[in-house]
């Protein structure tokens, strides 16, 4: 991330973040100081709810950094009511569909929920007021893709996921709006030029991108929970129903349906490699680099994986942390795509019934992916402090993790 590459030349900006996020809040004292009681509350929940995500926005320019914030815990808030399954569904449509008026009342809050992000709902009118004293065209973006991702919610809480086209369609309500929301903010701030029709398309592959790799890497844990996102127009062709997928017996079936799956899901790529290549700013190209090298690094380790139907599977701690201090221009994301597709190519079976199409895709986003010769020197030699340092980082990155 841009943050971390930053600091890795100042150790002492860094143990100062490091010291903070131990702390509890995931904002630099500096910039605390100067904070609402409000702000440093919602920083709090940020970053108790996402360190990942809270460490990312301390990178943005200050003209953003508040209004992502408050973004983000609006829409963990509208999540955590959707993922809350002793929630009955009387109850849960009228709170999705009407949640983004609830921004306007002071004192609305929802105290029942089971979730461990419930804090965002117990304490919303601390999350509202401080949304209520954002600029206006801040508060009409939130509020406006607030009140569609809701309505989506609400309706795939009464169906299934059952084709591929509603895969698209619900990916696109939790998850592309969210990136068509982050562009409006971009757009507002005067950072970014306005958005064409073009790159609000590009904004929503983004998202469904990165939603479709968060619903293959969550099946046990979406099992767990009595939830179902893998759409059945390809999991019924393996199993007859889809918890049936986790049986010792299914293990076979199971990782081909996941397979299918990936293959789907790369179909994207090209789309994210496209929107990743228009980001004029370094930060807002850093903060959006981030979750697509952690996703393709995600579906190179799940890929032809037997592992991920037994236990829950994640990418290595100081892998993430190397993906977050490269991902800083493009030649470097191009060269991290291609590693993991040389990673999926050289995993293909030839008796899986994807194999052919995988193939296809995963060639093709090579070719686009072909590192230029000196980008592998660039990384190649590093200063010894630099290298103490990543360790550091990765040691932190382990404790934040564990505590």
């Amino acid at each position: 991330m841009a943050l971390l590459k930053e600091l890795l030349g100042h150790p002492i900006e860094l143990y100062n973040l490091v010291k903070f996020k131990m702390n509890g809040s995931g904002v630099p004292k500096a910039d605390l100081d100067s904070l609402s009681d409000g702000l440093r509350v919602c920083y709090k929940y940020l970053n108790d709810v996402s360190q990942n995500f809270a460490t990312v926005i301390m990178a943005l320019d200050i003209k953003l950094r508040h209004a992502v914030c408050i973004f983000y815990l609006v829409l963990r808030a509208l999540d955590t009511i959707e993922d809350d399954m002793t929630i009955s569904l009387e109850r849960k449509v009228p709170i999705l569909q009407n949640f983004h008026s609830f921004l306007y009342q002071p004192d609305w809050k929802y105290m029942n929920s089971k979730e461990k992000d419930k804090q965002v709902l117990e304490d919303f009118p601390t999350i509202s007021g401080e949304f209520r004293k954002l600029e206006k065209v801040y508060q009409d973006v939130i509020a406006d893709i607030c009140h569609k991702m809701g309505h989506g919610m609400a309706e795939f809480l009464g169906k299934k996921v059952d084709s591929l086209k509603d895969w698209d369609r619900y990916c696109h309500y939790v998850s592309g709006l969210v990136g068509i929301g982050l562009s409006r903010i971009n757009s507002a701030s005067g950072l970014e030029d306005l958005m064409t029709d073009q790159e609000t398309e590009l904004f929503n592959t983004m998202g469904i991108f990165l939603q479709k790799t968060s619903i293959i890497r969550d099946y046990l844990e979406d099992q767990l929970e009595g939830r179902e996102f893998w759409p059945k127009e390809v999991w019924s062709r393996y199993s007859k129903k889809l918890s049936d997928l986790a049986k010792p017996e299914n293990t076979d079936k199971a990782v081909q349906c996941m397979n299918e799956l990936i293959t789907n899901t790369l179909h994207h790529v090209p789309d994210v490699l496209m929107f990743m290549s228009q980001r004029k700013n370094p930060n807002l190209f850093s903060c959006s680099a981030i979750p697509q090298v952690m996703s393709i690094a995600t579906l190179s380790t799940f890929y032809n994986n037997k592992k991920v139907f037994r236990c829950m599977t994640t990418i290595r701690k100081g892998e993430a942390v190397t993906l977050m201090m490269k991902a800083t221009n493009m030649e470097a994301v191009k060269a991290i795509f291609y590693h993991y597709m040389e990673e999926i190519y050289q995993k293909i079976p030839s008796t899986d019934p994807s194999s052919s199409k995988t193939k296809q895709i995963v060639s093709s986003i090579r070719s686009m992916c072909k590192p230029s010769s000196g980008l592998v020197s660039q990384t190649n030699y590093l200063p010894i402090y630099l290298s103490c340092i990543m360790l550091l980082v990765a040691f932190w990155w382990q404790y934040l993790s564990t505590i």
